[in-house]
């Protein structure tokens, strides 16, 4: 296989043995696929999709980082789905993700491109943490399951109790692999490997990939492994305007009522640094009038679901939330991110800030930082080599273009 054109990979990318596709047509892909992926909406794939989708359906390993809202999910979808064979019933590729609303949201992408491929067949299913133990069992014992998407946490369980065949499994992709690669995730892991087929196919898919993560990913790859990966200066996400606010934390509330006072703001999402910080924040700005929505990881899973569909329909205008949305979470009008408190990690934030200017629209991301947290600022300007700008007086003019 030939190397990467310099017109398509982007800069300073790095890449073992990988072709790019200019047209999904041009891809060797099933025809009833490719009904699925222009049904989808697709028309042209993007750099990540033209670089990792072959690859992973042609059953090599893949590790594949790429920029927030450039496809990722497409491009392992469109790989996984390809390697099926539609012959044999049961599980055969694995999706695993960090949280519940990541995975409904990939399970939403691989059934929609996978709609001609499953001829009406509820082939696709998702198993994650809130939905009865019976429910999930159940849908397995048809055999009709042949991708699984889901939670550690569930895989696993169903999986040791023997409800979950994996002799067929071909495809394991590792959605957000970093998080799922860390301690929180990696004993769940080590116990599903102890299953799965020692010669299964791995993808890696992430937009952040530390040199830990990396060589943690080499344990599973296989040598022939494709790897796209980017250096941290090109992510930083430059379609985002970035800018600070110096501000203590006393008078962060009324910095940010100032700001909404002054700007029309389409849909954004506003982190803070824990569960009781984004509940009090929520409180005080419903007391203001705002409409604001609030969401954490100790939310049960249908309070977690409500709050997504409320917000991606724009009955919500304003999502406060913790760190839990702040990974692949896609909802497309979101034009301002509020980082209320600066994330304790450089990766952090770079997920945080990616849920604005999805898919090539712009967006702006503002930073409220305090004396305590100009360090942090500082150690994530240097990580990404950027400079964040203080936010100037005639702010208002910037979201006009956004």
């Amino acid at each position: 296989m030939g190397a990467v054109p310099t017109d398509v990979a982007p800069s300073g990318v790095k890449e073992e043995s990988v072709t790019a596709y200019a047209t999904f047509d041009a891809m060797p892909l099933h025809e009833k696929l490719l009904r699925g992926i222009y049904s989808y909406g697709f028309e042209h794939p993007s750099v990540i999709q033209q670089l990792a989708t072959v690859p992973l359906a042609q059953g090599v390993d893949v590790v594949a980082q790429a920029p927030a809202g450039t496809g990722k999910t497409g491009a392992f979808a469109i790989g996984l789905l390809q390697r099926l064979d539609m012959r044999r019933r049961g599980p055969q590729a694995l999706v695993l993700s960090p949280t519940r609303e990541l995975a409904e949201q990939t399970h939403g992408v691989v059934g929609e491109m996978g709609e001609y491929l499953f001829d009406g067949s509820e082939a696709c299913h998702l198993f994650v943490g809130g939905t009865p133990l019976g429910v999930n069992m159940q849908a397995l014992q048809t055999r009709k399951v042949m991708v699984v998407v889901g939670t550690p946490g569930r895989v696993v369980e169903l999986v040791k109790r023997g409800a979950m065949p994996v002799e067929w499994l071909r495809t394991i992709v590792l959605d957000e692999a970093d998080e799922l690669l860390s301690q929180g995730f990696s004993e769940q892991l080590a116990e599903l490997l102890r299953f799965v087929p020692r010669d299964v196919q791995f993808g890696l898919f992430s937009m952040t990939m530390p040199e830990e993560v990396l060589e943690l990913g080499n344990v599973l790859m296989r040598k022939n492994a494709a790897r796209i990966l980017m250096p941290p200066e090109e992510l930083s996400l430059k379609g985002i305007r970035q800018y600070y606010v110096s501000v203590e934390d006393e008078a962060k509330l009324a910095t940010l009522f100032d700001l909404y006072d002054r700007v029309s703001i389409s849909q954004a999402v506003i982190f803070g640094g824990s569960r009781r910080r984004v509940e009090w924040l929520g409180e005080e700005m419903q007391r203001e009038g705002h409409v604001v929505a609030v969401m954490h990881a100790d939310m049960v899973k249908g309070e977690r679901g409500k709050v997504m569909r409320a917000f991606r329909s724009g009955v919500s205008r304003v999502l406060v939330a913790t760190d839990v949305v702040a990974r692949g979470i896609d909802v497309q009008h979101v034009n301002i991110v509020i980082n209320f408190d600066l994330p304790h990690h450089e990766e952090t934030y770079l997920h945080r800030i990616g849920r604005s200017g999805r898919y090539g629209r712009k967006g702006i991301a503002i930073n409220f930082v305090s004396k305590r947290e100009v360090a942090r600022l500082r150690a994530i300007e240097a990580c990404f080599k950027v400079e964040i700008d203080e936010l100037p007086e005639d702010f208002e003019s910037y979201f006009g273009d956004s």
